[in-house]
Order: structure tokens, then C-alpha cells, then sequence
């Protein structure tokens, strides 16, 4: 007997996530890696563990991609529907959380903020710039001060005077955090001082001029830090909600979006099979010359990838194709 399920799959710049639902939306699994750099790598890896890990057969109905490498991981796998992290985000919360109106995400290389009323994305907000407003920033500091980022939020939470660091700007704060170590602040202080730094400079740059109302819904791998659970509730007033599966709510976003695909229009999925997890895969970068962009043009093929000069040189079975300004060579 087999179990219905939908497949979403959240590539993300430092980690790669893929979750079941069932028929009805209900979490059924889900697994997490680091990219490191090899998307497709941990694409395929994914789908094997995933599978690996079933206690029944999977009848899949749908896939969703999200992430900033939905595009490929779509190509990849046969995607039915291919959304953006705000959507994926906001649907897995409003699923998951009930009444929630503010979600807060933090994740290895970016950071969201998003504002629902009545379940609806009504405002948002994007940080891809500041390295001080991601999970990258803590956990290299982390390391500068030789704790382990497992312990980190437990540490933190020790603190009775945290150190109040400079969080506007990644490099200031960490020269400022090497001058505090340097007068002899104590680990937690200076743990908790980044904790409330970071959490400053989200609010600050995302939440400006926005109304942010509980229910608070913290998502994304920096969720799992109980340091800064503590620094947004303390800034906001508020208690904050962190989902049961808050590290992977972005790829139940994109599973729950498959479903939803799939009960409005009924179409068989595109669905290449858990096979793909064992498949070959090649990319290709040409120069194309046809104007004056001179554009990248990535192409993904199965198989082992030829030395080609030319686009249109380029053989094999074809993935995808993506990277051009007009569209001319795209594949998708």
C-alpha cells in the first residue's frame, strides 16, 4: 500500500530541504543538507535520503521548488509549480501556525520579513545584502570564539550583561566584538551582544515602517538559536512562535503549493521519479555573441558535459537552459 504524498524542495545558498505532505497537507517528512556549493549534488542526495528513509511506498502527485535555486532543482526533478521563498513561506505558516501575522525568517545568506492579514501576504521585505542580518554572520563569529554553533543558544542565554555590539554593519561588528573579547567581556555577553545585534539590524532594515503584529512566526535555520528567540521577544513585546519544523517550512511551503496545484487543475505530475537521485547531471557555460550583452548562458544536460565554444554546439539530452538577457537560447 502506498502513501499519496506532495514533494517540495527548498534550495537554499547554504542548505537544501525537501519535505512530504500528505493529500490533506499534513507533514509527513522531510530532510535537510548543506548545498555546499553543488546544488545539484544535494538535490539528488536529498531525493535518495529522503526516500531512503520511508516506512511505505510514495505516490507522488506533485512537486513544488522554492529557493534560489528552484529554477534548477524545477529543471532537475520535473516541477509541476516553481514559487518564490515569500510564497512558499507564508503558505507553510499559515498552514502550520494559526492566526500568525508576521513571519520572521533568517536564513544562512538572506533574511525575510513578512507581514499576512486574514492569510494574505499584504508587505514584505528582503535583506541580501547585510552579511550582519544572516545566520552566516552568527556562525562565523561563533567559530571566532571557538563555540560550537550547536551551543551557541544555550550559551547566550546565560548572559546577565550582554555586551552591546554594533550591528548596522557585518565588519563593524566584527571589529567591535574582537575590541569587547579584547577588554575580557565573558563568552555569553558578547554571544548574547550579537544575538541582540543581529535582531537589531533586521528590525531596523526589514520592519521599518511596518506594522508588526502577533502572532510572530520565527522560521529558518537561525530559529533553532534559543539566543535569538529571546532578543526578538524582547525587542518586540511579544512571545514567538517557532514551528516544529521551522528549518524546513519553506520546502512544506512549496509541497503544500504542489497540492494545491494539483487539486485545482487535476494535471499528472511532471515528476521524473525518485531515480533522478541516481541520474548524471552536467552544466555548460557559453559566451553568447549574438549582441552586445555578451550574456552567460548556463546549460544543464544528462550525461558528461562537452568542451564547446558554441551554444548551438552543444548536444545531448538538455535539462535546462537559463542565464540570457532576450530569452533566445532559455530552456525550461
Amino acid at each position: 500500500m502506498s502513501l499519496t504524498v506532495y514533494l517540495g524542495i527548498d534550495v537554499g545558498s547554504v542548505t537544501t530541504k525537501l519535505a512530504l505532505v500528505d493529500e490533506k497537507g499534513k507533514y509527513v517528512d522531510s530532510y535537510m543538507l548543506r548545498t555546499a556549493g553543488k546544488p545539484v549534488v544535494a538535490v539528488q542526495k536529498g531525493l535518495k535520503e529522503l526516500y531512503a528513509k520511508k516506512l511505505t511506498d510514495y505516490d507522488v502527485m506533485g512537486v513544488g521548488t522554492t529557493g534560489s535555486g528552484r529554477n534548477l532543482a524545477g529543471a532537475l526533478v520535473g516541477a509541476d509549480i516553481i514559487k518564490n521563498e515569500i510564497t512558499a513561506h507564508a503558505v507553510a505558516a499559515s498552514t502550520n501556525v494559526p492566526g500568525v501575522q508576521t513571519i520572521l525568517e533568517i536564513g544562512g545568506q538572506d533574511s525575510k520579513i513578512i507581514i499576512l492579514r486574514d492569510g494574505i501576504v499584504t508587505d514584505f521585505a528582503m535583506n541580501t545584502v547585510c552579511a550582519a542580518g544572516t545566520g552566516s554572520f552568527l556562525d562565523q563569529q561563533a567559530n571566532r570564539l571557538n563555540v560550537p554553533i550547536e551551543l551557541f543558544g544555550e550559551t547566550a542565554l546565560k548572559s546577565e550583561n550582554p555586551a552591546r555590539i554594533a550591528g548596522r554593519c557585518g565588519v563593524f561588528a566584527e571589529s567591535d566584538l574582537i575590541h569587547k573579547q579584547q577588554l575580557g567581556y565573558p563568552v555569553e555577553d558578547l554571544l548574547y551582544g550579537l544575538c541582540q545585534a543581529l535582531v537589531r539590524n533586521y528590525l531596523s532594515n526589514l520592519a521599518l515602517g511596518k506594522e508588526l503584529l502577533p502572532i510572530f512566526s520565527f522560521q529558518g535555520g537561525v530559529a533553532t538559536n534559543s539566543g535569538m528567540v529571546k532578543a526578538f521577544e524582547e525587542a518586540l513585546g511579544h512571545k514567538v512562535v517557532v514551528p516544529e519544523n521551522h528549518q524546513t517550512m519553506g520546502a512544506i511551503g512549496a509541497a503544500l503549493l504542489a497540492m494545491e496545484n494539483h487539486q485545482y487543475t487535476e494535471n499528472p505530475t511532471k515528476f521524473k521519479g525518485w531515480q533522478v537521485g541516481d541520474l548524471h547531471f552536467s552544466s555548460i557555460t557559453c559566451d553568447c555573441n549574438g549582441c552586445s550583452n555578451n550574456c552567460e548562458v548556463i546549460t544543464i544536460i544528462e550525461g558528461e558535459a562537452q568542451h564547446v565554444d558554441k551554444i548551438k554546439d552543444i548536444k545531448g539530452n538538455i535539462i535546462a537552459r537559463w542565464g540570457g538577457t532576450c530569452g533566445r537560447w532559455d530552456i525550461a
